[in-house]
């Protein structure tokens, strides 16, 4: 008989209990309102014993930290942790940060992946002035949304087609320094698996753990390369949708650990076969309208669309740092594997950096394709929707399709990032600063030339694998 009695609730509960919860995100329910809720719940829940909560640093990074249940909920308010010690945040002389609760963010776990007694929370990270915190995108991304919601009415949505790779062993990517290679679990193709194949098991079970977490799923299958996967769900809110990209890896990575296995969301960990991407759709409502939807316009999309279409081809070399945030991604960008590196719209042409997907009134959207995987999710979404709707256009009259190309290495990325009015306009120059330092500080440990071989140290020193151990070998 086990002395333990954590809460361990099955799958099927767990997804009602998450779609209660994005059905009050859906809803706006007053953050009060959740908060008491949230509250009384834990309080009464005695067989939870810590709230796990989370939150990414400037380049998207994931951290966690898990605070005894009955310590946080008297202390929930008053939650600090050092910000010096995270990439990208304070100095460590002004090192304090604070964590506030959004408790619209709150999910339930698969006990047998999480651990038992646990429930997740995203939290907001708060400067000393009680303001949200310049280089905790999240909540940039969080403020700008709720601002065109009360100022216009918009309602910023968002879905995100995430591929990945399976890859044998555990922490294959932090071992690829001596290994120097990744080896498939998989080499079937696209749609191709056989239900018992490793590969259709992986992909079978973070698919379950996902409807658990009340993802709604819609479809999951292996990709074009050996090995590569992706598992698409419906749309959200553009908070929720950076949530759930944030979840997605990680409950992603944690199957696969518990297989024995790494699932990678690095850009391109292979040469000679295609990368993975992070398609990234895009749409804006008012009320129950879809301002992208027009059955009259040019590809039935509206002339909103097509001006915030526009505007993101017209800056899409200032923001193609953030969007393709590491060294490996500019080995993505290859017009021979269906890379999107044309500063084109094209509702066909799938080396375009836009693409207008088929669509109705229902689904109508803009599809963003040069985005990597391993970008900060919060970021990218803030400057697609920033850039989308308060970007300038170019009076450039084949903006559309002119033959234009996104950078082919991160040194150029950076200085076009570095010289752009508009991304000082999107981070201010702070956090702008930051960025490039990060992103520099990488990029100066790897081979200035990609060459046709994935190099150690592109690996090594990628922010998604980073440690405190191996950059100090540098």
């Amino acid at each position: 008989m086990s002395l333990q009695d954590f809460l361990s609730l099955p799958y099927g509960e767990l997804e009602e209990l998450n779609l209660q919860a994005k059905e009050q995100r859906k809803n706006r329910v007053a953050a009060d309102v959740l908060q008491e809720e949230r509250i009384k719940y834990l309080t009464d829940e005695k067989r939870i014993k810590a709230v796990t909560v989370m939150f990414s640093d400037l380049e998207g990074r994931l951290h966690m930290l898990d605070y005894d249940k009955k310590f946080l909920v008297k202390s929930f308010d008053n939650l600090t942790f050092d910000g010096s010690s995270i990439r990208g945040f304070t100095a460590q002389k002004e090192s304090d940060l604070r964590l506030h609760m959004d408790w619209n963010a709150f999910y339930w776990t698969p006990a047998d992946y999480f651990g038992a007694g646990k429930v997740l929370v995203f939290g907001e990270v708060i400067d000393k002035d009680g303001t949200p915190y310049g280089a905790d995108m999240r909540g940039i991304l969080k403020q700008y949304a709720n601002k065109q919601f009360d100022t216009n009415g918009y309602t910023l949505n968002a879905a995100n087609e995430i591929e990945g790779f399976l890859f044998q062993g555990v922490d294959a990517e932090r071992n690829y320094n001596t290994t120097g290679k990744f080896e498939y679990v998989n080499t079937g193709g696209y749609y191709h698996s056989l239900p018992g194949d490793t590969l259709r098991v992986f992909i079978d079970k973070a698919a379950e753990v996902q409807r658990a977490m009340g993802f709604q799923n819609e479809k999951d299958h292996p990709e074009v390369a050996p090995s590569q996967f992706e598992i698409n769900y419906s749309y959200g809110d553009v908070v929720t949708a950076s949530d759930q990209i944030q979840l997605y890896k990680f409950l992603c990575r944690q199957v696969a650990r518990s297989m024995g296995l790494t699932a990678s969301f690095l850009p391109k960990p292979v040469v000679g076969v295609n990368g993975s991407g992070m398609h990234t759709n895009v749409s804006v409502s008012k009320g129950s309208k879809n301002l992208m939807w027009d059955p009259k316009g040019e590809e039935k999309i509206s002339k909103f669309a097509w001006s915030f279409v526009d505007r993101i081809l017209t800056h899409g070399n200032d923001i193609c740092a953030i969007l393709n945030a590491s060294v490996n991604s500019y080995r993505r960008l290859d017009p021979h594997f269906e890379a999107p590196n044309q500063i084109i719209a094209s509702a066909v042409d799938r080396g375009s950096m836009v693409r207008i997907p088929i669509g109705n009134e229902k689904s109508s959207r803009v599809e963003v394709r040069s985005v990597g995987p391993d970008a900060n999710p919060y970021m990218v979404l803030y400057s697609i929707f920033k850039t989308g709707l308060d970007g300038s256009i170019a009076k450039q009259k084949d903006l559309r399709t002119a033959k234009r190309y996104l950078p082919d290495n991160i040194y150029t990325a950076i200085e076009n990032f570095k010289a752009a009015p508009w991304t000082s306009e999107i981070l201010g120059e702070d956090v702008k600063n930051r960025y490039i330092d990060l992103k520099l500080a990488s990029a100066d440990r790897c081979a200035r030339l990609l060459g046709t071989v994935v190099k150690n140290p592109e690996i090594q020193y990628h922010h998604e694998v980073y440690n405190q151990f191996l950059w100090n070998e540098f």
